[in-house]
């Protein structure tokens, strides 16, 4: 491996090898559903994937997804000022624009962009995520180079069941939600969910001195978000349905000493129609027709000249065949996605997109030998692209697991990069990206251990160039090669009532043209954390920390390393009543994720939750 990894280094990363955990990882009775598009045991799942459980996210009081997600390994986070702001998620190095983010299967993301808007999801509409790392192209089309997250939302069966929280925290932070979930039971069962949120805060200024855009006011904001989802079962193995989330959140951010309070207003919403058949015991059949739009209205001033607005909408029909055979498991599957882009700013983005696909894979167990397969073409304005992958398992004993895989991918590129003014090229095409990666589980002793490392190599990578090949300033082009390397170590344990976990990530993410350090983007960092249960009363601890990292593709503005102490406890009043206390960052560090913008100092929040455990 071509990244340093000193004796200090490796001897932490060792001692508290981790990305996994008790409460953020998976049991061999777990459930994943994203790594092959339908439901498989963790037990056979060749990609490295991490599950963050509804207790998780419930211990996480207020706050956004990304909070969440940052604590996991391989993940790392930029942000422009508080949780509402415009928010940057890397995964093992690759950039936003180069993960997928499904919310119950469902594409979300902009267009323009071409990330996800994270600082719009809910997080109180969660009930788990799931991260699948590495390419996944073959599964899910453009843009999965650094790997898939599929967030899933609160449903339920059974009875019916009513829960609802409120809590309050530093920068006049306030959080409310509320939800109900059940079925009717019955050969015409009817399976229903609905919860809605909101939550609100006066914030702390986005920028500091040394901005340009620097004012002391404070950037607060708020977020509103409803949800729902509702299924009949037509007859057995037969039932359709219809889910929705809506989210908006209007953030302020420092726009200079104005006295117009610039804000945006983002929305996320994703809305999908769906049947689902067995047609034979060996024949499972899917049909999933969505949308989804994320709207961003950005306001400097009240004259037209002060308002932009950028609308993606993205709309998925979806049908995917698995049949059983042998025991073994065959998908087929065929897709239709069109993207349109409408903005009243900028009219040259006002442009639609359209890709036609078809994938297969096949997986297989013989008693210790595990094989995974897939193909996939995508045929679109830029042409035909076909990607793949190959993933094998080796289970040397019941304690002791070896895989190993290799995949192609590719990015496509953003409408920005392709039609903005003064800066896209109808000439650039998409990335790509060839990811080869081995890893191991081994139990000892009671500990789970965990090692996986990865090199995946991007060619075609589209930066912002000076002078521009075909005219005067810069532009989007196709010039660079870039390396993600690294090696995640993992492990936890349970001893009596003590629940221990760690990670560590070292990487080398690397412009190869350049020879620069990827922006906002650390070489080593580290998470540990211990959960202590006594009767009713859980407490817990989490040490996150980071290296170094540079705000520029040039390496010139040096953002330092920091560690973050956070402190949390639940009391389980009763059966159905708790209480939640979290400090974060308690030592009150001060650090930046991005160059000259804020992050919060130390914070506490305490809520309380009705609901049947």
């Amino acid at each position: 491996m071509s990244f340093p990894v000193s004796r200090q280094a490796a001897a932490l990363s060792l001692a508290f090898a981790a990305a996994a955990s008790a409460h953020a990882d998976t049991t061999p009775d777990t459930v994943i559903v994203t790594a092959n598009r339908t439901p498989q045991r963790a037990q056979d799942v060749i990609p490295d994937t991490v599950v963050i459980t509804s207790e998780e996210i419930a211990r996480a009081g207020a706050g956004s997804v990304a909070d969440v997600l940052r604590r996991q390994r391989g993940i790392e986070i930029a942000r422009n000022g508080g949780a509402g702001t415009n928010t940057t998620v890397f995964l093992r190095g690759a950039n936003s624009n180069q993960v997928v983010v499904l919310v119950d299967g469902v594409r979300i993301g902009s267009a323009t962009t071409g990330a996800a808007s994270w600082n719009a999801i809910p997080l109180s509409a969660i009930d788990h995520i799931e991260i699948v790392y590495g390419p996944l192209s073959s599964l899910y089309g453009a843009d999965a180079i650094g790997g898939v997250v599929q967030i899933f939302t609160k449903k339920s069966q059974g009875a019916p069941m009513f829960s609802a929280s409120a809590g309050g925290g530093t920068y006049g932070t306030n959080q409310y939600d509320a939800s109900v979930h059940g079925s009717t039971g019955g050969e015409h069962s009817v399976t229903y969910a609905l919860s809605g949120a909101r939550e609100e805060s006066d914030g702390f200024s986005s920028t500091r001195p040394g901005s340009s855009s620097y004012n002391p006011d404070d950037d607060g904001y708020t977020r509103n978000s409803v949800n729902a989802r509702i299924a009949l079962r037509l007859a057995e193995g037969h039932e359709i349905g219809a889910q929705f989330l809506q989210s908006r959140v209007n953030a302020q951010y420092d726009s200079g000493k104005s006295a117009f309070d610039a804000h945006n207003l983002q929305e996320v919403d994703s809305y999908a129609v769906f049947l689902n058949d067995r047609f034979l015991p060996n024949w499972r059949s899917s049909v999933q027709v969505a949308r989804s739009e994320d709207k961003l209205g950005s306001f400097t001033s009240t004259a037209a000249s002060g308002i932009s607005q950028l609308n993606t909408r993205q709309d998925e029909l979806t049908w995917q065949n698995t049949f059983d055979v042998g025991g073994d498991t065959l998908q087929v599957l065929a897709g239709h996605r069109k993207e349109k882009v409408l903005s009243s700013s900028v009219k040259d983005i006002n442009r639609t997109r359209i890709t036609n696909s078809i994938a297969a894979s096949y997986d297989l167990r013989r008693g210790s030998h595990l094989l995974d397969v897939s193909a996939r073409n995508d045929h679109s304005e830029y042409g035909s692209k076909t990607t793949g992958a190959l993933g094998y398992g080796y289970e040397f004993t019941k304690d002791l697991r070896a895989t190993a895989s290799y995949g192609t991918s590719f990015r496509a590129p953003t409408f920005n990069e392709l039609y903005y003014p003064g800066y896209g090229l109808t000439s650039n095409h998409p990335e790509r990206g060839r990811n080869a990666e081995a890893g191991v589980q081994y139990r000892v002793a009671g500990v789970d251990l965990q090692a996986n490392y990865y090199r995946n190599r991007l060619t075609d990578m589209i930066v912002s160039v000076t002078p521009c090949p075909s005219r005067t300033g810069s532009c989007a082009y196709n010039v660079d090669h870039a390396l993600l390397e690294g090696l995640t170590l993992a492990a936890d344990t349970h001893i009596g009532n003590l629940d221990l976990r760690a990670s560590a990530d070292l990487q080398d993410p690397r412009d190869e043209t350049t020879g620069k350090q990827l922006a906002r983007r650390a070489r080593r960092h580290a998470s540990v954390a211990a959960d202590y249960t006594a009767g009713p009363v859980e407490t817990g601890v989490e040490l996150q920390a980071s290296g170094r990292r540079f705000d520029d593709a040039a390496n010139a503005n040096r953002l330092g390393g920091y560690g973050l102490l956070n402190l949390y406890t639940t009391w389980h009043m009763t059966r159905d009543w708790s209480l939640l206390v979290r400090l974060d960052n308690a030592a009150d560090k001060h650090y930046e994720l991005a160059r000259n913008y804020g992050t919060a100092g130390r914070t506490w929040f305490a809520g309380i939750r009705y609901g049947v455990r």
